[in-house]
């Protein structure tokens, strides 16, 4: 999936994931999709639950030998 900005938080743990994306996404403009790479295993939940509280849109996540991908569409 094509992304207008890569976030790398991985290595970090909550609630950094969230906050670094967060400022990320405050920078784009609607429409714009983000992926964060994450080594958190809780990251899964956190940003389900993120997304939902704001209202973005996450398009989807995989995991590939312990890294998260998450794509959020901004809204």
């Amino acid at each position: 999936m094509k992304a207008d900005v890569m976030v790398d938080t991985k290595g970090m743990a909550c609630p950094m994931p969230i906050v670094k994306a967060k400022k990320a996404l405050d920078s784009l403009g609607s429409g714009q999709v983000m992926e964060v790479q994450s080594t958190d295993k809780g990251s899964v939940n956190d940003f389900q639950a993120w997304v939902k509280q704001t209202n973005h849109e996450l398009l989807g996540y995989e995991e590939d030998n312990g890294i998260y991908k998450f794509f959020v569409k901004k809204i």
